[in-house]
């Protein structure tokens, strides 16, 4: 890792900025997961659908990809990006193992 990146130091306004995206995502899938939750006990099968059906629209009209990447932006904007041997940067060396969401079928 470089030196750079041991301690990486943030404004508050930065970190203000990324604890309200934060708090929009959080809050409302929190919020709807409650309602919903509630729901199930009297009819499962009905506001499941319902339930899965508001999460996609949150996930839409309140433009979480695009908030999540403004947080991934202004957390990783701060390291040194210079290359390795390796030809990666710290952070791409620290994300390498990731597992992400794969089409049902396709192989690990």
């Amino acid at each position: 890792m470089l030196n750079g990146n041991g301690h990486i130091t943030y404004t508050f306004n930065e970190l203000a900025e990324v604890l309200k995206e934060v708090e929009v995502i959080l809050q409302s899938l929190h919020r709807s997961g409650s309602y919903y939750g509630e729901k199930f006990i009297h009819e499962e099968e009905l506001y499941r659908r319902e339930y899965e059906k508001e999460t996609t629209r949150i996930i839409d009209e309140w433009r979480v990809c695009e908030r999540l990447a403004k947080i991934r932006r202004i957390l990783s904007e701060k390291f040194d990006d210079t290359l390795g041997e390796d030809d990666m940067d710290d952070l791409e060396r620290a994300m390498e193992n990731i597992k992400y969401w794969r089409r049902p079928g396709d192989m690990p």
